[in-house]
């Protein structure tokens, strides 16, 4: 197979002028579907966006690579167009994109196409190919530049493919090895690759890459040049195994700045600047990157790896338990609401059971994200007696008649034994360090359990009736709030739902809200979570009823992908809105953190509560107070619309589709 197999000449435009970069997309979509590629523009071009919104997808000189890997494909393939007066794609280097490939790719296949995009993405990051592409003047002057680059390629890799067989000395081995990887695997994971190796090839260095692609790992990097080398670059955007490394100076990055500067990142592990990677731990993930993170940011990836893996915890039980009470309905009122019958009684409590572990995993993967594997045990027992609330005078009273009553910590004492287990298995762990090396296969399996555990056992401890209190204190503060203030804690928690739509603002928003829904005593908590999840259904709804009410504010592939908003907005997914955010952050944005607010202040207002913390209209049965929890969700929603339809322009008509 050769690259023009994926590329054909109606797939080809010369010399577009599309007005900005969302109708250059659209161009190129409309490329890929004359092609016979895509099976679901709509969806298509969503996955398009959605990637869009993670990070540009342009790699600087004048180069942009949309891509997505989804079932709207039908077959792999390429389009492209050389962009007249360039548009700006928010490149790394600000310079306007001139140069567009968009590729698609199928979901779950890894073929030989891989490999062809590989190829292509490789050959963009030499200038003289990717110039002589500019200047074809037709489709078939394009794809013959291609077969062209195609073959040169070709023949230099079968000439350092003899140079490979070949018996090696160890002058031959490469100084610099790196690992490139990104999440889709398909672009930036080859550029990156290229970029680096032929930067060092032009310092007169030695460089070795292996990619970490959507078709496997490639060009793997072996123990002899592991050994030999003088340092590694990972740049990447998804985690990358580092224990083949121990003692080995590691430098981590994105994959962009593999792409864009290769010579900053070579000249870092030649001039000894790279961190050393100890040992088989990940260490704290500060100290393995070579990118100086602030306290605050690795603190926050800590927080957010513990965050979601307890999400499933905490979705799927809360809505087996509310299941439980819509199917006890009758009892409602009631000490026993929830499992007077056996079918109610079986929601709740495979439902609590889950839901109960909420605690206890949060607290687990906080401590492993901080200290890879040993830190999981500590971490897990330190978030159960967050949970439990045992402490010294509980132990001490064992044995009374009525030992003593413990309170539990809740979401704060969980947060606080996850950061300790973390940092306390990384001590233990240089403790251990000076130990005879005939004890090193016994340390993970005997040592670093037993003294996380017990350490952070002992922490809980003395530490529980301290967090005891202020739990205490905080749910007699939210039940103690009058309505006004509850309203504006609302509107605060249902904004925040909307400024990021998935980042940091929306999460610490959402964890807000399941933290006050497990603080005991009254119904404030539950008001807290209906206000979180009225602000987070709005952003998709604003998107819905504009695309459908105020149609020439919007080209028709945005109208059609706007309807599928409507099922994510009444389902609670915020991120239905990310490819319009991402598209134009300056109109959606404010509209919909307005819109949220007001949604998330009217629930508060009117008294709306929910038991459970995910479902959006589908838990709407379970709802205190659901026609005003319908309404405020419609108020916030219909005034955000309104925002962004009356300040966004209306398009003409050739853009936007309309007669």
């Amino acid at each position: 197979m050769k690259i023009t197999d994926l590329l054909r000449p109606e797939g080809i435009k010369i010399n577009a002028v599309p007005s900005d970069q969302m109708d250059a997309i659209d161009q190129l979509v409309a490329l890929q579907d004359a092609s016979g590629n895509i099976a679901d523009t709509v969806e298509y071009k969503k996955a398009i966006l959605a990637r869009e919104g993670e990070f540009s997808t342009a790699v600087g000189d004048g180069i942009a690579i949309p891509h997505a890997k989804t079932k709207a494909v039908k077959k792999p393939g390429l389009a492209a167009m050389t962009l007249a007066k360039g548009v700006d794609w928010k490149a790394p280097d600000d310079a306007p994109a001139t140069l567009a490939f968009m590729i698609a790719a199928p979901e779950g296949q890894n073929n030989v196409h891989l490999e062809m995009l590989a190829k292509l993405s490789q050959l963009l990051m030499h200038e003289e190919f990717a110039n002589a592409l500019r200047s074809a003047k037709t489709p078939e002057e394009f794809l013959a530049t291609i077969d062209r680059g195609e073959a040169e390629r070709d023949a230099e890799k079968a000439q350092e493919a003899k140079k490979d067989a070949a018996p090696k000395a160890e002058s031959d081995l490469p100084e610099v090895l790196a690992i490139t990887a990104c999440p889709t695997g398909i672009a930036h994971t080859y550029m990156a690759a290229e970029a680096l190796e032929k930067k060092a090839t032009e310092m007169g260095i030695k460089l070795k890459a292996e990619t970490q692609g959507s078709a496997g790992a490639k060009n793997v990097l072996t123990a002899e040049e592991i050994a030999h080398a003088k340092g590694i670059i990972i740049a990447a955007d998804k985690n990358v195994e580092r224990e083949r490394f121990a003692g080995k100076p590691v430098y981590s990055t994105n994959v962009s700045a593999g792409i864009q500067e290769p010579e900053k990142l070579i000249n870092i592990i030649l001039n000894g600047e790279a961190p050393v990677q100890e040992g088989s731990v990940a260490t704290a993930s500060s100290a393995i990157s070579g990118e100086k993170d602030s306290v605050g940011h690795i603190l926050y990836k800590h927080l957010m790896n513990g965050v979601s893996h307890m999400l499933p915890f905490v979705i799927g039980g809360g809505i087996l338990t509310a299941i439980a009470f819509l199917v006890d309905i009758k009892a409602a009122g009631t000490a026993t609401y929830g499992s007077t019958i056996p079918a109610a009684a079986l929601f709740k409590t495979i439902g609590g059971e889950a839901f109960g572990l909420m605690l206890p995993i949060l607290a687990a993967y906080i401590a492993e994200s901080i200290a890879d594997r040993p830190g999981l045990a500590p971490g897990f027992v330190g978030g159960l007696f967050a949970k439990t609330g045992y402490d010294l005078a509980y132990l001490a009273n064992i044995n009374a008649a009525t030992p003593p009553t413990t309170i539990s910590g809740g979401f704060i004492a969980a947060l606080f034994a996850g950061f300790a287990a973390g940092y306390l298995m990384l001590g233990i762990e240089r403790m251990c360090d000076n130990l005879p090396a005939s004890l090193e296969g016994i340390k993970p399996i005997l040592l670093y359990p037993l003294l996380g555990i017990l350490a952070i056992g002992i922490v809980m401890l003395v530490l529980n009736p301290l967090f005891g209190a202020i739990n205490t204190g905080l749910s007699d503060f939210l039940n103690g709030m009058g309505t006004g203030n509850i309203v504006l804690l609302g509107a605060v928690v249902g904004g925040m739902m909307s400024i990021d739509m998935g980042g940091p603002f929306n999460k610490a928003a959402y964890v807000f809200g399941t933290a006050a829904l497990v603080t005991p005593g009254g119904t404030t908590g539950q008001i807290i979570m209906a206000s979180v999840m009225a602000g987070g259904m709005v952003p998709p709804l604003v998107i819905a009823l504009s695309t459908t009410f105020f149609k020439n504010r919007w080209t028709k592939a945005n109208r059609d992908a706007g309807l599928v908003n409507y099922i994510m907005g009444l389902s609670f997914i915020s991120e239905g809105a990310i490819p319009y955010a991402a598209a134009d952050p300056g109109h959606v944005l404010p509209s919909c953190i307005i819109g949220s607010a007001i949604a998330g202040g009217l629930s508060a207002l009117f008294g709306c509560t929910l038991p459970a913390p995910h479902g959006g209209i589908w838990v709407i049965a379970v709802i205190g107070n659901p026609l005003m929890y319908a309404a405020s969700v419609l108020i916030g929603s219909v005034v955000g619309t309104l925002i962004i339809s009356l300040w966004k322009k209306a398009l003409p008509a050739s853009e936007s589709g309309l007669a």
